[in-house]
């Protein structure tokens, strides 16, 4: 079928909507209407070529939901109208990660940035001329319809706004896993959250949730500061200079138990700055992600080894897309995790690239793409 969606054709330069050919589904594939796709800053990653496609153009977006339209050959567990979301790592539930109970590791995730369709490694998405098209983590989000493996997809109830459920397709259970998975936040420990965007907003409502006794939010817009403490955060501060002796005297000068980074790029500069912030024996998550081909780092050797430190990665949170995903929407049907206000702005896809100019600019939590009939 004939749509459309955002294309990257080099770096460096601006989102294209363009047409393309979409692929009908074949086995064990699923084809979804878009509702909505968030703007995550992983997305921007690609254009400065943080993030390697496997080549160009690249469709973009990573987090969606919408609706069952068609399902291919051998596909069970999902029916025309059905409302799903769309997971940015998908999981196969048969492979040695996810057996281990580590689905955000998944085998099939060795395939996310090559573009080839899981079912049989060719390509599902195609230009008006016939291109190979690079679809973000085999999904782009970033186009009214969708065609993708059902290990991508998670079922949803019918009566959570397609918006809201869109977010908890990457930012909301990597950030909320971060602190709560990853991160293992425990009643009564200091946390700090470095960046407090979508994923870091999540993340803090993650430590708020699980009991932590002060929560600091560290952020250089003084808007998503005054957003943090909306969220729960006990203090909020511009930068780790400045949070140091106030964290410093909040904790006794034990400092925090875990420190979450999630700010939109990591630079391995910053990372002895945020090791700073951690405590004997605590743990510093990396939510964040750095360019690939940063591989210089400054830290403390001795001081990782003298307090006994953990320097901890992690991708999805640490979280189980199948599992997780309906459970936090669970926990925001019944008022224990406020996603609606993560929501700052809504976009037409055609303003794609002003959602991206005023995320750069510190002006949204969250910005989220609406189709409409205008678009299907």
């Amino acid at each position: 079928m004939k749509t459309k969606g955002a294309l990257l054709r080099e770096l460096n330069s601006p989102w294209k909507i363009e047409e393309i050919e979409l692929g009908d589904p074949k086995a064990h594939e699923v084809k979804i209407k878009m509702h909505a796709a968030g703007m995550c800053h992983s997305d921007h990653h690609l254009m400065t070529g943080g993030i390697p496609m496997g080549g160009f153009p690249i469709l973009g977006g990573h987090e969606g939901a919408g609706e069952v339209v068609e399902v291919g050959e051998g596909v069970t567990d999902f029916g025309v109208g059905d409302h799903v979301v769309l997971s940015f790592i998908p999981s196969c539930g048969k492979c040695r990660s996810c057996e281990a109970g580590r689905a955000n590791l998944c085998d099939f995730g060795a395939m996310l940035l090559q573009g080839e369709a899981v079912s049989d490694h060719t390509f599902r998405i195609h230009t008006a001329a016939g291109e190979n098209v690079y679809p973000m983590t085999l999904l782009g989000t970033f186009s009214p319809y969708m065609v993708v493996h059902e290990a991508s997809v998670v079922k949803i109830d019918k009566d959570i706004p397609f918006e809201i459920a869109a977010l908890c397709g990457c930012g909301i259970p990597t950030g909320y896993g971060s602190s709560t998975r990853s991160g293992d936040v425990r009643p009564g420990e200091d946390v700090a959250i470095i960046g407090v965007g979508g994923v870091g907003t999540a993340a803090l409502q993650g430590a708020v949730i699980a009991g932590a006794r002060n929560v600091f939010a560290i952020d250089p817009v003084e808007w998503k500061r005054e957003q943090a403490m909306k969220f729960g955060a006990t203090q909020a501060f511009a930068s780790v200079e400045e949070a140091m002796n106030e964290i410093g005297n909040a904790t006794e000068w034990g400092m925090c138990q875990k420190v979450v980074v999630t700010v939109g790029e990591v630079h391995g500069a910053d990372v002895d700055t945020w090791m700073s912030l951690t405590a004997k024996g605590g743990t510093c998550v990396l939510t964040g992600m750095g360019n690939m081909m940063d591989t210089q780092v400054t830290l403390n050797l001795a001081m990782l080894t003298l307090l006994q430190k953990n320097l901890q990665g992690t991708i999805f949170g640490g979280a189980n897309p199948k599992l997780d995903i309906p459970l936090l929407l669970t926990m925001y049907k019944a008022g224990k995790l406020n996603i609606a206000d993560m929501i700052t702005r809504e976009y037409r896809l055609d303003q794609i690239n002003d959602g991206y100019t005023d995320m750069l600019e510190g002006r949204n939590i969250r910005g989220v793409i609406r189709y409409t009939e205008e678009d299907w």
